[in-house]
């Protein structure tokens, strides 16, 4: 369900369309009663009257998912992995290329914040901030020049934000590795390159464009050399996310989609055995965290038969399986969280009986952007958001005690919101 909090609202019962029934609830909100709709509601001031009007259009409001591509060598694990983080039981052959389209599964972020406040809201709606995973074709050597399903993989790669690398950390002679022998550093850098010769690619036809137009305008002369030391780095076979740049020069280098500027999270898949007994001693791991602490990026140890192992047990079984094996949380609950972290990522809440839902936003994002997340009308008429901190809002009980105690406070529009804010937005349209 949909609601909008605005003021000053005598209430009136609209019938729009023939079919589409809007109600305007006494003094506070607009509700659409079809949970289904996805619509733009444009609410105009008319005297003490509210005339609102609607579009057939996607809702513009809704936040962007995160999308995470899983990619790596084939056989390294990335369908075992996939299939365990969404229950989408993508194919896990033990061959070459045994996924061609890529696989696409979205799951909940999980947060106890957003289940305890259902709880004391008895709300009729929850909703989770969801995450999207993209498990892409396997790569091989050439992959930049069309070689295996190269090029396939290349753009399907382009659209996520961020990369999750699975990289094999065990020895199993069962399971064929295209090289022939378990070497991480070798697995990354055979991708890295082909990125990397895909971002010279494409980093050329722009140094090209750039350099022709710089010849009329000679303000593209600085961001010709930019380019031009971008291009030198990626041909000494350095990523883009590696290349040093202040912010003026990110922003240019944003405009490119550059393969190897997307951050990156190197999942080490690991046997069984080294994962609860201590992935520390793995010495295919510690390689491994050696580059990813090298080149700035973040790494997951996790085994991905395991994983898959815990989500085919029931729900209400995971937790006890897990607290055996001497973990706290599954692979899925980490990954989520270094990814959150990587991204610069936080939640704020909003919450009532019709719905308490989980909204992600960017780490330093000011109130009115954030309220536009809800909806773009939040942002264009922003008058003020009332905030509480979800712990003292679980301490107290209900926003009146919380307002009584003085812990309901109303910012502006420099609030910078925090992860764990509990937001009710005014404003007029």
């Amino acid at each position: 369900m949909i609601a909008y909090s605005f003021e000053g609202i005598k209430a009136v019962p609209q019938k729009l369309l023939g079919h589409e029934f809007i109600q305007v609830i006494m003094d506070k909100y607009v509700r659409v009663t079809d949970d289904s709709l996805r619509k733009i509601i444009k609410i105009k001031m008319v005297s003490n009257w509210c005339q609102v009007n609607l579009k057939t259009l996607e809702n513009k409001g809704d936040l962007k998912q995160m999308k995470l591509g899983i990619v790596g060598l084939p056989n390294v694990g990335k369908s075992t992995l996939f299939n365990a983080i969404t229950n989408a039981g993508a194919e896990a052959a033990n061959y070459p290329f045994c996924t061609i389209e890529p696989n696409v599964g979205t799951v909940t972020v999980p947060d106890e914040r957003v289940d305890k406040l259902s709880e004391l809201y008895n709300t009729k709606k929850t909703t989770y901030a969801t995450v999207e995973f993209v498990d892409i074709a396997g790569l091989v050597k050439g992959a930049a020049s069309g070689e295996g399903l190269g090029n396939k993989f290349l753009s399907h790669i382009r659209a996520v934000d961020a990369i999750v690398h699975v990289v094999r950390c065990f020895a199993d002679d069962n399971i064929v590795h295209v090289e022939g022998g378990i070497d991480p550093i070798r697995d990354v850098d055979t991708i890295n390159y082909e990125l990397i010769l895909s971002d010279i690619e494409m980093l050329d036809r722009r140094l090209d464009k750039t350099r022709k137009a710089a010849k009329g305008d000679k303000g593209l002369l600085k961001e010709v050399e930019l380019l031009e030391r971008l291009s030198e780095h990626l041909g000494n076979g350095k990523c883009a996310r590696s290349f040093e740049a202040d912010e003026e020069e990110a922003e240019v280098i944003g405009t490119i989609e550059l393969l190897t500027a997307k951050p990156v999270i190197y999942a080490a898949n690991m046997s069984e055995d080294d994962f609860v007994s201590g992935f520390e001693g793995n010495e295919y791991f510690t390689k491994l965290k050696a580059f990813a602490e090298g080149e700035g990026s973040q790494i997951l140890p996790i085994c991905a038969k395991l994983e898959e192992e815990i989500m085919e047990l029931p729900e209400d079984e995971r937790e006890m399986f897990l607290s055996e094996l001497g973990l706290q949380q599954s692979g899925l609950d980490r990954m989520i969280q270094v990814c959150y972290a990587l991204l610069g990522l936080i939640s704020y809440l909003t919450a009532g009986e019709p719905e308490v839902r989980a909204w992600t936003i960017t780490k330093g994002m000011r109130a009115p952007q954030a309220a536009g997340k809800i909806h773009t009308d939040f942002e264009r008429g922003f008058i003020r958001a009332e905030v509480i901190r979800y712990e003292d809002l679980i301490e107290c009980g209900s926003t009146a005690v919380a307002r009584e105690k003085g812990l309901m406070r109303s910012e502006g529009k420099e609030y910078v919101v925090e992860d764990g804010d509990v937001i009710l937005f005014r404003f007029n349209v």
